[in-house]
């Protein structure tokens, strides 16, 4: 039987995907240039990160 995970280790990828998600909606929000750029990539990694769970439940 395995041993439970602590709640950290459990919340820690999806808060972190809550975290760029909201950073990524509030620069886009804010300004242009280069902040477009970054929350692009901000927002760009929880689309990802959401294809890669995807792919590795087909597994």
């Amino acid at each position: 039987m395995k041993k439970p995970q602590p709640l950290h280790r459990i919340f820690a990828a999806p808060s972190l995907l809550a975290l760029l998600s909201v950073a990524g909606l509030v620069v886009a929000l804010t300004g242009d240039g280069w902040r477009d750029g970054a929350a692009w990539v901000a927002l760009g990694i929880p689309v990802l990160a959401v294809g890669w769970a995807i792919k590795a439940k087909r597994r």
